[in-house]
């Protein structure tokens, strides 16, 4: 029963959707983990079985619950899975290779964060897109005089696209903000290799970083009700408004159609109702 006293009939198909993404999120957890330990310890073997899948196992996770809703950011990860792979291959051609699929991913994710309603959202925090671009300016102005020009031209763009991204990130709620928060983290970290300033630790702090920034953009993408797919057909919520009786059926069913209609009617008839006054 439900708030309003109506039946609401859940299906199994959602505890059965949950049980079958949690080994997708444990496998993303387990090849982060072999994955950085390749890095730690120096072992190219385990980063070339592990980072290639990374975004794979969460496009499966973002797509096995979302269904098709957010292509953009789907195609995102895409960009990001190859991105990967060029990035595992040295040299100046791989890197810049890396650098222009990961500008791929960045411009999709962006337009997933637009399509989430992300223009609205930031037109009415000025001072944080602000902070955002103070961010990039800074970085520019202290990594550019150590690159290469060509090099520095490219990576200033890409830099203006992850920081748009990354603020754009903030209309999906605080959860996407982190994500995109730490992912400028782990690339202004490898900006500071390509630049030359080598911190202690920063080779070891980029993968734990983007592996962080990329789970958690998708769970972003996957906790919102809006953003959850049909199970076994066009559901609706139970005590939504377009199901007022609290009826969990599809769109198109008889039982639905009936429950409107009642409503409806009842909806007719209860004003009139008011302005019957008892006899004396």
């Amino acid at each position: 029963m439900t708030a309003r006293g109506t039946c609401s009939v859940r299906p199994a198909g959602r505890r059965r959707r949950r049980s079958d993404t949690a080994p997708l999120l444990a496998l993303f957890t387990a090849l982060a983990a072999v994955d950085i330990t390749g890095v730690v310890l120096d072992v190219p073997v385990l980063e070339w079985a592990t980072k290639p899948l990374l975004a794979p196992v969460l496009a499966l996770y973002v797509r096995r619950i979302t269904g098709t809703r957010h292509p953009a950011f789907l195609t995102g990860l895409g960009f990001a899975a190859a991105g990967d792979v060029a990035l595992l291959f040295p040299g100046p051609v791989a890197f810049a290779t890396g650098i222009a699929l990961f500008l791929g991913a960045q411009l999709c994710w962006t337009t997933a964060f637009v399509r989430a309603g992300a223009v609205p959202h930031l037109r009415r925090r000025p001072l944080l897109c602000c902070a955002y671009l103070a961010v990039w300016c800074a970085a520019v102005l202290a990594l550019a005089p150590a690159l290469e020009p060509g090099l520095a031209v490219g990576l200033s763009f890409y830099g203006l696209v992850l920081v748009t991204m990354a603020c754009a990130a903030h209309v999906k709620g605080a959860r996407a903000a982190w994500g995109g928060a730490v992912f400028l983290v782990s690339d202004m970290l490898i900006g500071l290799g390509a630049a030359g300033v080598d911190l202690p630790g920063r080779s070891l702090l980029v993968m734990p970083t983007y592996v962080v920034a990329l789970a958690l953009l998708a769970t972003a993408f996957t906790t919102g009700r809006e953003d959850r797919a049909p199970l076994d057909g066009p559901f609706v919520a139970a005590g939504d408004t377009a199901d007022p009786v609290g009826i969990r059926a599809p769109r198109s069913s008889p039982v639905r159609a009936r429950a409107r209609a009642t409503v409806t009617a009842w909806r007719r008839v209860r004003p009139a109702r008011r302005r019957v006054r008892p006899g004396p």
